[in-house]
């Protein structure tokens, strides 16, 4: 086997198993696979300067430092076994040609080499040590020996091509190794015959002589595309090239032409002259039918050693690429250094450790087996990574090299994958859970790059293709799902407001806006630019999935207005504001207190400035904090405003598994209203839309919801309780509802009202009225604060409670009075969210 190696023999093998059909079938897949593959290196090759590291660089700057790393270490790792595997391949080769025959005395005529696992070992290194001199001087010494290669073995190919023809029919002696003794079998070359052409037609699979094992289709497969790697070889050599973009794809779609025919032409002459016995029983036939027999010798050995020196520098490449990337930390940083020249010397020393290795295992068919299925993948993932640019359609994805679309980058990426199960199942399946264990490591212990991620362009490109599929006018109720926009003024003073309204999304729109009182006329540069990353550090940090938009306005009102306006695309738009309250409570640090902020405070949290002191006065009035909240709702936004939810421990209410399960509380009646205390309008409706919401939350789900129906003696108390529950059947919200009596409330409104029952403020409350109705001010203080006792006393202390959000007054010098009553009605409540719904968000069909 160690002859196969090398091109010629390996075509002999080929045939003389599979048959011509079967041959000329393999060498079109490999190379379909190749060519594939080939065009996808040219393309990402011309699209930009190219560095050191060949396809590690091409995938790690396409696809990210997770791919590109572990791509880069199992192309580093197949280039160091296929480096083995050539190593051996010829020590078994000069062992075939200079060992010393078994029963046989030693040094007769050529045959000198004692043969031993030791002695082979002991040659591997010998010539292992050769190819690490060659790597050592340099790329240049490097290359003229190759070039010397090349054109020994092109005059080798031209002898075989004459010998075909100018060598007559011969018999071949065949010696084939047994454990006791050796038996002579004689093979023929017929020259060209017909005859023979007919026999070699089919496949014949018979058992390799030189490891006992019954050959097979994927089998004979795994080791001839062992021969076809070196399409690689260009693009590693990538840092030391002066022009990379001009010579990869010439030199690589040349060297694959130039193959395939030769591997086509090959086989047909030898099915034409050579009988299955030959080509079955003796891969190195060619030497007894040259007619310069030496000269194949030297040119089997020249070409296999020049195979071994270029997955050896190949490999010392990819590992230089790697070490300079620092994606593995200090465990490659030896391998950065170089000599004078550039050369990375550690690289290739360690490299070549690495080759050391290997050799120790002598087994050439697991070695061919790992190799092939680790080049299969890195194939298939350069495949992708031009699949990957192609799709992301970006401006700058422009490569010289257009031969190519996704369609082929998508054939050789399933080629890959199919030839690579196809050849051995186990070791694919290894190959790709070693895969995927590189990429979590690197995904997590990595650093972040500059390289760019291709993964953020393909996502917008589908996120653009999506958003102009969500149409607006295909809106429906019952795929309503709230769309928040959060309103934060400091984020210290926010952060478990920020975590709240993070459970209230539900897999809505989320988006964090802040307002800066600046005019940019009167600045060098926006200044919201510097503050992005904080904001979406603050993001990650709180870990809650939501988008920052900040502007600049001269006042907050008119700030909140523009991201009203403009917030979200397409059919991603808020439709609901949250506002924190309005009150004279100092602010409170919450992010010194954040969990996420005890191991590293020092990092985020000082990006912001400190929270206002007591005594500063307020950016906002409460005159324009009650328009913003008008505002909002002519543009039919629903308002959430939300008091004291900074005292909110998510994690203590929600752990406490020796109490009762925590309570959200629910009151759906306008409390500032009480002439009009109806359940089933839209803002009820809302309201309860949005604890049940908060109740489907994975934090949530232990809560239970109460459900407080307010109730006056002589109003049939049981007949509203059993519509109430009616409804919540209807609307599939599991709660317990809980009669509470409020005619001493009720007393004291009527007796400080002006007017009787059921005046014209019974005609205003029609859906879609913006006017706030005409008894707020008859609503006293007195009145406000009983109600405001009367949700307090329900016991037990819930952990959020949700209340009824009245319409501002249209009258704007009532809003400091609304503002007033408001407070009243939540003083001491605990977390509390009122809520103000303008649209109709609850369904009860299918």
């Amino acid at each position: 086997r160690g002859s196969l190696t090398s091109p010629l023999p390996l075509t002999g093998f080929v045939v003389g198993h599979a048959g011509l059909y079967q041959a000329l079938a393999m060498f079109a897949v490999a190379y379909f696979i190749i060519g594939m593959t080939v065009l996808s290196v040219c393309a990402i090759a011309t699209n930009g300067a190219l560095d050191a590291g060949g396809a590690y660089y091409m995938i790690s700057r396409a696809l990210g430092p997770e791919f590109g790393g572990s791509i880069g270490i199992m192309f580093f790792l197949a280039n160091v076994c296929g480096s083995a595997l050539y190593v051996l391949g010829l020590v078994e080769a000069v062992v075939d040609s200079f060992g010393i025959l078994p029963g046989k005395y030693p040094f007769t005529g050529v045959h000198v080499l004692p043969q031993s696992y030791w002695y082979e070992l002991l040659y591997g290194t010998v010539l292992l040590a050769l190819c690490l001199l060659v790597c050592l001087v340099g790329a240049s010494i490097y290359a003229k020996a190759t070039f010397l290669i090349f054109l020994i073995v092109a005059g080798v190919l031209g002898t075989v091509l004459v010998s075909f023809f100018a060598t007559r029919p011969i018999r071949v002696p065949i010696r084939l190794p047994h454990l006791n003794g050796s038996e002579v079998e004689n093979g023929s070359f017929t020259g060209f015959s017909l005859d023979t052409l007919q026999k070699n037609l089919g496949g014949e699979y018979a058992v390799d002589y030189t490891t006992g094992q019954k050959m097979s289709f994927s089998s004979v497969f795994a080791v001839m595309f062992n021969g076809c790697t070196g399409i690689m070889a260009g693009s590693n050599m990538s840092g030391d090239l002066k022009r990379p973009s001009y010579s990869i794809p010439r030199g690589t779609i040349s060297a694959v032409l130039f193959t395939y025919l030769v591997y086509n032409l090959l086989a047909f002459l030898m099915c034409a002259t050579c009988n299955r016995v030959l080509l079955q029983k003796d891969y190195g036939f060619l030497h007894d039918i040259s007619i310069f027999p030496p000269l194949v010798t030297v040119g089997i050995y020249a070409a296999t050693l020049s195979a071994a020196m270029s997955n050896l520098i190949g490999a010392s490449r990819i590992l230089y690429a790697l070490a300079r990337d620092d994606l593995f930390g200090r465990a490659l940083a030896p391998a950065k250094k170089t000599s004078a020249s550039g050369n990375p010397v550690m690289a290739v020393i360690l490299s070549w450790m690495v080759v050391q290795l290997v050799l120790f295992s002598g087994k050439l068919n697991t070695i061919a087996g790992v190799v092939t299925t680790f080049f299969l993948l890195v194939y298939a993932t350069v495949n992708l990574a031009c699949l990957a640019l192609e799709w992301a359609s970006a401006p700058n994805f422009r490569p010289t090299f257009r031969y190519f679309t996704w369609h082929t980058c998508l054939l050789g990426i399933a080629g890959c994958c199919i030839m690579m199960f196809l050849i051995s199942p186990v070791s694919a399946s290894v190959s790709l859970g070693f895969l995927l264990l590189l990429l979590l490591a690197l995904h997590y212990l990595s650093p972040s790059s500059t390289w760019g991620y291709i993964s953020q362009a393909l996502i917008f490109h589908q996120v653009r293709k999506y958003l102009l599929m969500l149409d607006v006018r295909k809106d429906h109720v019952k795929f309503w799902r709230p769309q928040m926009l959060l309103m934060v003024q400091n984020p210290r003073g926010s952060a478990r407001l920020i975590d709240f309204v993070n459970d209230l999304k539900k897999s809505g729109l989320y988006i964090l806006g802040h307002v800066e009182l600046q005019d940019l006329d009167m600045l060098p540069s926006d200044p919201l630019q510097s503050q992005q990353d904080s904001w979406l550090s603050l993001v990650d940090k709180l870990n809650v999935k939501a988008f920052v938009s900040l502007t600049l306005a001269p006042s907050v009102r008119h700030g909140v207005r523009q991201l009203l306006f403009t917030s979200g695309l397409g059919g991603m738009r808020p439709n609901t504001l949250v506002l924190g309250f309005y009150d004279d409570e100092a602010p409170q640090d919450g992010l010194a207190r954040h969990p996420a902020f005890t191991s590293a405070r020092e990092e985020v949290p000082l990006g912001f400035p400190p929270l206002r002191a007591p005594t500063t006065p307020k950016m906002l009035s409460a005159r324009e904090y009650v328009g913003i909240v008008a505002d909002a709702l002519k543009m039919l936004r629903n308002v959430l405003l939300a008091r004291q939810l900074e005292s909110l421990d998510k994690a203590w209410e929600l752990r406490r598994a020796a109490s009762p399960p925590p309570t959200i509380h629910v009151w759906p009646v306008n409390l500032l209203r009480p002439d009009s205390a109806r359940y089933a309008d839209t803002c009820s409706l809302f309201l309860l839309q949005m604890a049940c919401v908060l109740n489907m939350a994975r934090a949530w789900r232990r809560a239970r919801l109460r459900l407080f129906l307010c109730v006056e003696a002589g109003t049939m108390p049981h007949a509203q309780e059993e519509k109430l529950r009616q409804l919540l059947k209807d609307l599939r919200i599991q709660a317990q509802i809980q009669l509470v009596p409020w005619d001493a409330i009720t007393h004291l409104h009527w007796q400080t009202c002006r007017g009787p029952p059921g005046g014209p403020a019974e005609e205003e409350e029609e859906e879609g009225v913006v006017n706030f109705p005409t008894n707020t001010t008859q609503v006293s203080d007195e009145y406000v604060c009983a109600a405001n006792k009367l949700v307090l006393e329900q016991s037990p202390a819930p952990a959020v409670r949700f209340l009824y959000l009245p319409r501002p007054p249209a009258d704007t010098s009532l809003y400091p009075l609304y503002l007033h009553q408001l407070e009243l009605l939540t003083r001491g409540l605990g977390p509390t969210v009122l809520v103000h719904g303008v649209s109709a968000v609850t369904s009860t069909q299918l």
